[in-house]
């Protein structure tokens, strides 16, 4: 089911998890909001540079913009690396997703990377990203709660793409889910008590 490390590869991963790393730990919700004028998002709301946090200066379309572009970074690492093999793929986005959640340009204060994790599984596994969008759009339809939407989506996927026969890449996915999930502690302390903010909510 697993096979055998080759460590004459060592380096290349070690390649992929750096370039993977560097690619995406670049602040894009800092940029636009700066670019923009708006208010800077690392002291509104929950204080990271995710586009959840972006629509709460009110732009929308910078929120929009923000989701699209942290998930095309890691897509985009995961297909860059892919030309050089499957498992350099699966190390970049490893590099990919840490770089999100701590980059070093920002004393490792990261996002909480849902847009970077959708878009490296769009990469790894299409089918398996849309299940992922699926899920996403109809818990937060029937809770309101997008932190919540995006953990339930994560703790499918690794199971979905375990249950395609692609083991490393579940494996992968359950690393990014724990690591996403972790992330999203105080989400969760916030669900549990019933202060968790609302989609829509004022």
């Amino acid at each position: 089911m697993f096979p055998s490390l080759d460590w004459s590869l060592a380096p290349a991963f070690v390649a992929a998890l750096a370039f993977g790393y560097l690619l995406v730990s670049s602040p894009f919700g800092i940029v636009l909001t700066k670019l923009a004028g708006t208010a800077d998002i690392r002291a509104i709301g929950a204080r990271n540079i995710g586009a959840t946090n972006v629509l709460r200066t009110g732009r929308k379309g910078l929120a929009a913009a923000t989701l699209l572009g942290d998930a095309l970074k890691g897509t985009l690492a995961v297909l860059i690396a892919a030309l050089y093999g499957r498992d350099l793929a699966l190390a970049a986005a490893l590099g990919a997703f840490l770089g999100h959640l701590y980059p070093v340009w920002r004393e490792l204060h990261g996002g909480k990377a849902v847009a970077t994790y959708i878009g490296i599984l769009l990469a790894l596994a299409w089918p398996v990203g849309l299940a992922f969008c699926l899920v996403w759009i109809a818990v937060a339809a029937l809770t309101r709660y997008s932190s919540l939407s995006g953990l339930l989506a994560s703790a499918v996927s690794p199971v979905a793409l375990w249950m395609l026969g692609d083991y490393p890449g579940a494996l992968v996915m359950a690393l990014l889910t724990v690591l996403l999930w972790i992330k999203h502690r105080a989400n969760l302390a916030r669900l549990v008590n019933g202060s968790e903010g609302k989609i829509g909510a004022t």
